[in-house]
């Protein structure tokens, strides 16, 4: 029987999976997590620990079709100056609440497009946060940068501040695949931001790229990545597009029925996938490739590989602070969302309070099934070693759970006493046996194609 077969059979072409960057997923969150409560947990914080910072930036000025982030367009810097004040003042609550000398090992500006404020703007954002939150020793700096939306003045003023990362969406640079999917970005205006970039002594370059595009073809991605590959990013994130119109509803844009099949969706991964291989990148993960010097690199070959709302991470924080709209905060006690519209968000930071609207408290087995899943996408493997020097489970029932998940992959995955092992030939199941861990009702979310 063909691998290909074999993935059939065990459903990876119809199964809609969670992408597993939190554990419980952002849909099992409740509406119980007060301000009050985020607020104790941010005085609870270690004094003189560090922390990493996620800013979200909701606006762009035009709306990618194919995007299902939380952004609003305009063409207007009046709502982005507004919203900047905003994220100023909840830097402040934050700051009444941070114990002495929290520093940062990780900022990250998301959105949206965070490269939309002017050099002013980001400046001013920039020494609210650094004021409050300084950079530790080997911090990372990272900017989410639209090659559409910057320029030499913002750039500099990004680097003055420490930016010491960068990603570049690409998605694809086929003409048509980008007009389908609403995201005019050509090759050349690419390049010349990534020399940009690299002419200003920034050390590491990101690039997301996507499968599973309306008109994609195996030449069309071929070409896209040899293309991407020329700009020599030291990290590359190959997601696949999740269409999930009746959430994104901008997503109902895109036809259908010029999207590719399950089938073809593996054969789009698997190309892009062996000519990372070729070009020597490290497999990180399910869909992260990077250079061998690289961090992440570094952080898989030690085990130390992580996974968060922003993907594969070397960060081993253990408090992810969200600012911003909709952004999620991640502590050893569970997760907080921050109101997800704007207004909410700022008339809540306005009166004084946090915008808390959303979370979830560990309870029961939280934490034990979230560090299987978060190994098993970091590692493909979970150790019983591990598992038991750290979690109060038994060995004996450790074991029967590793064996329940195999026979439900027809004894595909490897079981021993050292743990449980999913080998190469099964790693696009990976998704589907970290379901296997998961001990919430996945029909209260629509999630995304396994493959």
């Amino acid at each position: 029987m063909s691998e290909k077969s074999q993935l059939e059979r065990l459903g990876l072409f119809d199964a809609k999976v969670p992408r597993y960057t939190s554990y419980p997923t952002a849909p099992h969150f409740g509406d119980d997590l007060t301000p009050e409560r985020f607020g104790e947990w941010v005085s609870g914080i270690a004094p003189g620990s560090s922390v990493s910072l996620y800013v979200h930036v909701p606006f762009c000025r035009r709306l990618c079709w194919f995007c299902a982030c939380r952004t609003q367009g305009t063409q207007s810097d009046a709502p982005v100056a507004a919203y900047l004040e905003v994220l100023k003042a909840e830097i402040a609550l934050l700051a009444a609440h941070l114990p002495e000398g929290v520093t940062l090992s990780r900022l990250h500006w998301g959105g949206g497009t965070p490269t939309l404020l002017s050099a002013g703007m980001m400046q001013e954002l920039a020494g609210a946060i650094l004021s409050v939150l300084p950079l530790g020793p080997d911090a990372e700096f990272s900017v989410e940068i639209d090659p559409n939306e910057i320029d030499a003045a913002r750039l500099d003023t990004l680097v003055g501040a420490g930016m010491n990362r960068a990603s570049i969406g690409v998605q694809d640079f086929d003409d048509e695949i980008q007009k389908t999917i609403g995201r005019i970005q050509s090759y050349d205006t690419t390049r010349d931001v990534a020399e940009m970039i690299r002419a200003r002594g920034v050390p590491s370059l990101n690039a997301d790229i996507l499968y599973g595009l309306p008109h994609q073809t195996r030449a069309r991605m071929t070409e896209s990545v040899q293309r991407l590959l020329s700009l020599n990013p030291d990290r590359v994130a190959l997601y696949g597009y999740a269409h999930v119109p009746w959430m994104a509803k901008r997503q109902q844009l895109i036809p259908s029925e010029a999207l590719p099949t399950p089938h073809q969706r593996l054969e789009l991964f698997d190309t892009a996938r062996r000519l990372f291989l070729w070009d020597n990148y490290a497999e990180i993960g399910i869909d992260h490739f990077a250079t061998r010097d690289d961090g992440l690199t570094h952080a898989q070959q030690a085990g130390r590989l992580r996974r968060n709302f922003q993907g594969y991470t070397d960060d081993q924080s253990e408090v992810l602070i969200g600012v911003g709209a909709s952004s999620i905060s991640r502590f050893p006690q569970g997760y907080a969302q921050n109101a997800s519209a704007t207004s909410a968000h700022a008339a809540a930071i306005r009166r004084g309070a946090f915008s808390t609207a959303r979370g979830h408290r560990f309870k029961g087995d939280d934490r034990l099934r979230a560090r299987m899943i978060e190994a098993l996408m970091c590692d493909f493997r979970i150790s019983a070693t591990e598992i038991l020097r750290d979690f109060d489970i038994a060995a004996a029932e450790l074991q029967a759970m590793f064996r329940a998940a195999n026979a439900e992959f027809e004894g595909l995955l490897q079981v021993s006493d050292d743990g449980l092992f999913i080998p190469r030939e099964a790693r696009a199941l990976t998704r589907m046996v970290a379901r296997r861990f998961d001990a919430y009702d996945l029909s209260k979310a629509g999630h995304s194609s396994a493959v």
